[in-house]
Formats: structure tokens, sequence, C-alpha cells
């Protein structure tokens, strides 16, 4: 069987950068995004810049169970096996809680956390001999936050889970790395939030490229956590030994008034 790359939101700005990252190192990649025609012209840019390898797509709902399964049916048509498995799909609604619809809190669950904690779960047992898991979660899942609780509590729980299994498939041989970024520059609405952050925004946001490469050394390090930029680092020490009253009322007065629903 060909081991292969599985990248989710592999058309957005991190997993882009990921499946660029990997296409150079000569590794086969399996992509999956929402949309068929941005796999498409990702996968002809990335044939482009290295035409040696295989690149398989799957347009896939994250949301949908049904979908999901399709895509692994169709994996194991393929007799595909795993090398590393690169969990990027996220959705980022920032809003009060009570401003959610039933809808809209359902869709982030599922995307952050069902679909994550599943698919990870299933191509792990497609893996090939040697497997890493790169799961990127977000610098917001490092402490509870007033007015971003939703998006915060899922990216803990990747925290949570992969710090976990970082522990429990280490006799397996696996390495499980969990990254916690803070501002990454990919969608124009999150390119205007980092600017509208102003010197705090500036110092702690990176380019998905950034990412994605020091991501990649920490993870072949075998790296529990890994936090990408210096000031970053000194934030996530900060929050961990400051009052927890103290970085809560913070958080809260920092981000009350700053609401996003992009999807």
């Amino acid at each position: 069987m060909t081991p292969y790359v599985f990248i989710s939101g592999a058309t957005g700005g991190i997993g882009r950068a990921f499946s660029f990252l990997f296409a150079e190192k000569g590794f086969n990649l399996f992509l999956t995004g929402r949309s068929d025609k941005n796999l498409s012209v990702l996968k002809e840019e990335l044939f482009s810049l290295n035409d040696k390898i295989e690149i398989l797509s799957f347009p896939c709902d994250l949301t949908d169970h049904y979908a999901r399964k399709k895509m692994l049916e169709y994996i194991d048509q393929k007799e595909i096996c795993f090398c590393n498995i690169v969990n990027v799909a996220g959705v980022d609604t920032q809003k009060a809680f009570l401003d959610y619809t039933t809808e809209k809190l359902i869709f982030q669950l599922r995307v952050n956390v069902e679909a994550t904690f599943v698919l990870t779960l299933e191509l792990i047992k497609r893996k090939a001999k040697d497997l890493s898991v790169l799961t990127i979660a977000s610098m917001s899942g490092v402490s509870p936050m007033p007015y971003f609780a939703v998006y915060s509590a899922t990216k803990c729980a990747l925290i949570n889970l992969f710090t976990s299994l970082h522990y429990e498939l280490k006799k397996d041989g696996v390495k499980v790395t969990t990254v916690m970024p803070g501002g990454v520059y990919t969608r124009p609405d999150i390119i205007l939030d980092i600017k509208g952050q102003g010197v705090w925004g500036k110092l702690s946001a990176k380019t998905p490229e950034y990412v994605a490469k020091k991501s990649f050394r920490a993870n072949e390090k075998n790296k529990i956590k890994y936090v990408p930029g210096f000031f970053n680092k000194l934030l996530y020490v900060l929050i961990k030994i400051a009052p927890k009253r103290i970085v809560l009322s913070f958080i809260a007065r920092r981000w009350k008034k700053q609401t996003k629903d992009a999807f």
C-alpha cells in the first residue's frame, strides 16, 4: 500500500501551506476540503511544483457522517495508508454564547471536535508502518475565553485529546504533536482582525508558511505541544501562571465587542 499524507482543510491558508510543504518534500498527498473546484485548482498548483508525487482529493462536508463514511470507503477502495495525518479543518466563529443559533453551535462542534476525533480514529487504523499526527489547535484553547467560549472550548478539547494520544500511542511509534498558533494571516476577515488588534496582533500573528514549517519540525522531534512564535510562547506561560480571575477579566474586556461569523 502506498503511504499518503492526509490533510483536512487543505484549501484554506494553513492547510494549503502544509500541502505545499509536503509536496516539496516529495510526499504523496490526500487532500480534503469542502469545494471540489478549489481542490482541483490546488492539485494543479501542487503538480506544477512537483509532478513526481501522487495527489488524491475528496471533497467532503466534515459535519456529515455519511460524507465522511464515503470518503473512508474511497480511501479503502484505493488501498491507501497514511504516514502523516494533518488535522487543519476548523470553524472560527467568534461571538457570545447566547448569540449562537443551535444550528451554528452544532456546526462548529461537528467540524472542530466530532470530525477531527472521528477521522483521526479511522485514519490511525489505516496507518502505514510509521505515522505522525499533527493537529492545529489554537492559543485560544489554552484558557477559557469569555465571548469566544465555544471556539475556545473546542480547541481545548483538541489539545487535551492529542496530548493524551501523544502518550497513548508512544508504544506504537506514533508521533503526536498539537500546535497552538496565535493569529495566522489566512482569510481577508482574519487579516483585518489581526490589524485591528494593533501591536498585539502584529506580535502574535504568523504566516501560514511559518506555522506549517515550524510545526512540521516540531512533529519530527515528537514534541507534545508547539506554540509558534516567541511572543505566543511568552503569552502561553503568562496565561498559565497568572491568576485565572485576572486572565478571564482581561479576555472578556478584549473580546466583548468583537464578533465574527465567517461560515
